[in-house]
């Protein structure tokens, strides 16, 4: 295997940090983020007055450098309503909407190896044996993936990342963090971004073969097709929060959660069962 050079590796730290740039703002809701087979949150609930959003009240935030967290979240802010959120209205405008969901089917379809790995990794066997079958049936029968086939055909969509991994064998998460436009994540989860940068057997097949055309556009569509997606939800955060900041970080930490957990109930939240006495 070709090892990846200095300036390969300069250039794919470039494609993370425009990949993830928009991820960084994505809300709770986000559909990556739901248990597999739960329905999208459609364009009402996402335009809702308000949205519920549980901060993190007695529990320790585990923000310890909150005052530079902030300031970088500022910033990351900017670059977003100068660069990014602009960007994603004109590719909502120019893009029709089934157009939109063919690029992120496409874009879920080649990050397939991580899925896939990650579910091996996670000892879900059956969830890398879905990912496998979504791969095979969506790279042939749905057109490189543009369409859905296995989704329409219940075997739904299932994200897994590194970071999630890493959560799986736990590994503590560490304090929570704001990175210069990477946005909202923690020690565990940019240890498992930088895995991921260095693992990805397609990002690193197009750097080897000089085809870094390839990733540079995977990266942009990744950015611009999930700021769009949740545009609305987005402002609808910001405008019902008290503090925008602690809002985005309770909702990071509630989809991670979610991640991580599958969509399944975190223990400390199921209701208490009475002892009843004779």
């Amino acid at each position: 295997m070709l090892r990846p050079s200095v300036d390969h590796l300069l250039r794919r730290t470039a494609l993370v940090t425009l990949m993830t740039t928009a991820l960084a703002t994505l809300p709770v809701a986000a559909q990556d983020s739901m248990p597999a087979g739960a329905p999208p949150p459609d364009a009402a609930q996402a335009q809702a007055p308000a949205l519920q959003v549980e901060f993190e009240g007695a529990e320790d935030v585990n923000d310890p450098l909150e005052p530079m967290n902030r300031a970088i979240f500022w910033f990351n802010e900017g670059v977003d309503m100068v660069l990014i959120k602009p960007a994603a209205q004109v590719y909502s405008a120019v893009l029709p909407t089934p157009a939109q969901k063919g690029v992120r089917n496409a874009l879920r379809n080649l990050r397939s190896p991580l899925d896939f790995a990650n579910q091996l990794l996670q000892g879900d066997f059956d969830g890398a044996a879905n990912v496998l079958a979504r791969f095979m049936i969506n790279s042939t029968i749905g057109i490189a993936g543009l369409i859905d086939v296995a989704g329409h055909n219940g075997i739904p969509y299932e994200y897994e990342s590194l970071d999630q991994t890493l959560a799986v064998w736990g590994i503590p998460e560490g304090p929570y963090l704001v990175l210069p436009l990477l946005g909202s994540s923690s020690l565990r989860d940019a240890t498992g971004l930088a895995g991921e940068l260095m693992a990805d057997p397609v990002t690193n097949y197009a750097s080897n073969t000089d085809r870094d055309w390839f990733n540079y556009t995977r990266a942009g569509l990744t950015a611009l097709d999930t700021r769009a997606e949740y545009m609305d939800a987005l402002d609808d955060v910001k405008r019902n929060s008290f503090d925008y900041y602690a809002a985005m970080r309770s909702l990071y930490r509630q989809r991670r959660d979610g991640w991580i957990r599958d969509g399944k109930p975190a223990v400390d939240q199921m209701p208490e069962i009475p002892d009843y006495e004779d």
